[in-house]
């Protein structure tokens, strides 16, 4: 078995509640690592564990946690081998995290504060060891920093928090030193794997946290002038050429589909953090976002143009494992899941507060296998993927077709929630079988019509003329 790659490839947006259509706080993230590593998902549940102990199967690092672990669901990988790999979900005190956005760090910071590989914490740990115990977005900020500055932390990361009423975003800039932003109520932002966060306000705890002592660590090493307003992205991240064609980019295209009012260059290094956008965000809107791979631009992959020789990284790239959505609407969360390549998915609204898996979804290995959701949807990719301009069409069909199903699915048992509170977990559980059932089977009504046309695509054609 081919060891698994470590990821350095997602993208990620934050909405505030005040940004968004119906006062949602929304949250997302890119999954992305392999064109082939399947992911599933859990719902676990509220469990009393003594003596409960995390220890990394990926390094050395391990802690002790609380014995009282809360309800959450995640999205873990299909194997532990390399680590547990939860990477967001939604926990019973509606609480929302997605973890972890590789950002890339300056070596010249790492210098002076070297990454602990040897047990520093990594992302594969961080929802395990935060989401089940953390009761609001901005305790979830406080938890890790403490688990970063004691521990340390083998990455520079960058971590999505929300509640009910708002979104923090915390960057791991070096081994012990992170900051924290909360998303302004009305704005929004899209990030790629650079560390993000500009100018920290230290007088201002109600919408910035920070590791201790990081400015005398900025200052002591001689960092950042004193003088200066304290900018975080320029002080511990990266200026690198690669970033133009692989980071700025997926900003710029994020900011332009939300504020196309505001015009920019796509290798600007100062596209800002936070943007405010020209209309109120949809979950589709946030959606369209994460399926983005330049469409109606000059450096859409899809065309043919394009082939092998990709100006600029995408969005939605082969290697999305899965793609989520985090919605908080008051007692309303939904945690959206696109499994495989999110432009060749859909997203399936599911409830988070379910105790049963989709059988589908518990599924998958390495290999392809047709009891396994992921596979499903990454074989429509494989498919479109023959020819995308002869085969876009049917999967769009279907994607909206599917939309439209999944999104009466939802309101109907929102409605029946409302109407008999005591039968919740029963409904939510029906509810996500339903989800799950529908949308697959679409995807391989789909599949079955794609294999079918594409037989005749075979280079071994021979047209007999019909007078012979």
């Amino acid at each position: 078995m081919q060891t698994k790659i470590g990821r350095s490839s997602c993208t990620s947006i934050l909405v505030g509640k005040n940004a968004t259509i119906d006062q949602s706080v929304i949250i997302g993230r890119n999954e992305d690592a392999k064109t082939a590593w399947p992911k599933h998902l859990a719902f676990n549940k509220h469990r009393i564990i003594e003596n409960n102990h995390f220890k990394s199967k990926d390094n050395k690092f391990e802690m002790d946690l609380p014995s009282e672990v809360f309800s959450y669901s995640s999205t873990p990988e299909w194997t532990d081998k390399y680590g547990v790999f939860e990477e967001d979900g939604i926990n019973e005190y509606h609480v929302a995290m997605s973890a972890t956005e590789s950002a890339y760090a300056n070596d010249r910071v790492q210098s002076f504060d070297p990454f602990d590989t040897e047990k520093g914490i990594l992302e594969e740990a961080m929802v395990s060891v935060v989401l089940p115990y953390i009761k609001s977005a901005k305790e979830g900020v406080r938890r890790l920093g403490a688990i970063v500055e004691k521990y340390g932390a083998a990455e520079a990361d960058g971590i999505l928090f929300a509640d009910q009423n708002e979104a923090w975003y915390l960057e791991i800039g070096s081994g012990h030193h992170w900051v924290s932003q909360r998303i302004p109520d009305d704005s929004y932002a899209v990030v790629a794997n650079q560390l993000a966060i500009q100018e920290i306000d230290f007088s201002d705890p109600d919408n910035f946290l920070y590791s201790k002592g990081i400015q005398e660590f900025v200052y002591s090493h001689h960092l950042w002038p004193e003088n200066k307003a304290f900018n975080f992205r320029e002080i511990f991240g990266t200026h690198d050429d690669s970033d133009l064609a692989y980071n700025t980019p997926r900003v710029w295209i994020g900011q332009k589909l939300l504020t196309a009012s505001v015009v920019q260059d796509p290798e600007s290094f100062n596209l800002p953090f936070i943007r405010k956008p020209d209309h109120p965000i949809s979950i589709q809107d946030a959606q369209r976002v994460l399926s983005d791979h330049y469409n109606n631009t000059p450096y859409d992959l899809t065309n043919p143009k394009n082939k092998n020789q990709a100006t600029y990284r995408p969005i939605t790239v082969a290697t999305t494992q899965e793609s989520h959505l985090l919605q908080l609407n008051g007692e309303n969360m939904v945690h959206w899941l696109a499994m495989g390549v999110a432009a060749q998915s859909v997203y399936i609204p599911f409830y988070p507060q379910g105790t049963k898996v989709p059988t589908m979804f518990k599924y998958g290995k390495e290999t392809y296998s047709a009891n396994s959701a992921y596979w499903i949807f990454k074989l429509t990719s494989v498919l479109v993927d023959r020819s995308w301009s002869k085969y876009a069409t049917y999967l769009s069909s279907t994607q909206k077709q599917t939309n439209l199903a999944l999104n009466k699915i939802r309101t109907k048992y929102d409605n029946l929630i409302a109407q008999d509170a005591d039968k919740e977990i029963e409904l939510v559980n029906k509810a996500n079988k339903e989800l799950a059932d529908t949308a697959i089977k679409n995807f391989q009504k789909l599949n079955a019509q794609l294999i079918t046309m594409q037989t005749a695509d075979s280079p071994l054609r021979f047209k007999m003329d019909p007078n012979l």
